[in-house]
């Protein structure tokens, strides 16, 4: 049993340096003789303990976060989850999502193993995750990271950090802002599956067809005429689902891509990423 004198002052001291719990510090500093390098450690491996035994707990709330590099040439998104809502709103995780995608758009990793890979203050953001787990007392992950780059990206956030948002352009001119957000916006509430016709992939566009074949055929159409009225719907589904061929939300007689090159000659998307909350 230790014999050194634990203050209130050093608890204290060790509960705001980890932001563990007052019970949770003092048992530490008793276990590890006061020594305040130990006690952190001691915490951080009690943390590690708790994260493994909740690996088997949904961790379906959180927090997507969207910004853009500071000449807006580059963006993040990230989505940091947690267990409960109450935990999603609390300012500490959100500003713990901040930090991490602040080092995302700092450091440009190409994936997220790479992002869980750097280090905040010489500690990986995996071993913070960990830390926090023990802090929090639930499962916490970053379970989605995308980037895009593009003449000028801009970031969205929509719902209170429940959906994020990137649009690429391929112009940086006067009013690319205000349009890339109307897209953005655009996107978090259509979400579309693809930019355009060419891009989307042919699993999707055989399943719409046969789709569209089987509910023409239901309504007793002539053979014949099958394929025509499958390739008009197909059409539908093309306005319906893609980007740039969507009606602009905001003005139904135009489509987004009418909408962008009248805000400017050729303005238009070149990629964009929408990360949805536990989608």
């Amino acid at each position: 049993m230790s014999t050194v004198q634990i203050s209130a002052a050093d608890v204290n001291k060790l509960r705001q340096q980890t932001g563990s719990g007052m019970m949770d510090c003092k048992k530490a500093l008793i276990e590890t003789n006061g020594d305040f390098e130990a006690a952190v450690d001691y915490l951080r491996k009690k943390g590690a303990k708790v994260a493994a035994s909740r690996q088997d707990r949904d961790s379906n709330e959180g927090v997507v976060i969207a910004k853009a590099t500071a000449d807006g040439k580059r963006g993040v998104v990230v989505e940091l989850n947690c267990e409960t809502d109450f935990v999603a709103k609390n300012a500490d995780f959100v500003a713990l999502a901040n930090k991490f995608t602040d080092l995302a758009i700092d450091k440009n990793p190409a994936s997220l193993e790479e992002l869980l890979s750097l280090e905040i203050d010489g500690q990986k953001v995996s071993d913070i995750i960990i830390e926090n787990t023990g802090k929090i007392g639930e499962k916490i992950g970053i379970s989605k990271f995308e980037t895009v780059s593009g003449e000028k990206v801009v970031p969205y956030i929509h719902g209170n950090y429940r959906l994020g948002v990137l649009v690429a352009l391929n112009q940086d001119v006067a009013g690319v802002d205000e349009a890339g957000k109307d897209v953005a916006m655009q996107i978090a509430a259509m979400n579309p599956v693809a930019l355009d016709k060419a891009d989307v992939d042919s699993t999707t566009i055989e399943r719409e067809t046969e789709i569209a074949k089987e509910q023409i055929r239901a309504e007793g159409k002539p053979e014949e005429m099958v394929e025509k009225i499958a390739a008009g719907k197909l059409n539908k589904f093309y306005k319906d689902s893609t980007l740039l061929n969507q009606e602009f939300v905001k003005d139904s007689s135009k489509d987004v891509r009418k909408f962008l090159n009248d805000t400017a000659n050729g303005l238009t998307v070149t990629a964009f990423k929408r990360v949805q909350l536990g989608a």
